[in-house]
């Protein structure tokens, strides 16, 4: 599901997660590879990046930026949608 209403509730979880997965192929890494130097399951970053919508902390966020070495910021950034 394609997200571009910047009013809609979940327009935030939409870019963030398009940047984990911008961030985390820009390292060459799977998504089980951010899960385990996250702690986290591989479930988990995929549903981040594939539009499950979930809550979570900032502390997850800052967490995986952390991981990542991005500004937890840049995770919120607008990106330009895959080809």
């Amino acid at each position: 599901m394609k997200i571009t209403d910047k009013k809609d509730p979940n327009y935030v979880y939409y870019w963030v997660g398009k940047n984990i997965r911008k961030y985390r192929r820009a390292k060459g890494w799977s998504q089980s590879k951010l899960a385990n130097e996250c702690n986290y399951t591989t479930s988990f970053i995929a549903n981040l990046e594939n539009n499950a919508f979930q809550t979570l902390s900032l502390n997850t966020l800052y967490h995986i930026s952390m991981v990542l070495e991005v500004h937890i910021k840049d995770l919120f950034d607008d990106v330009e949608e895959e080809a």
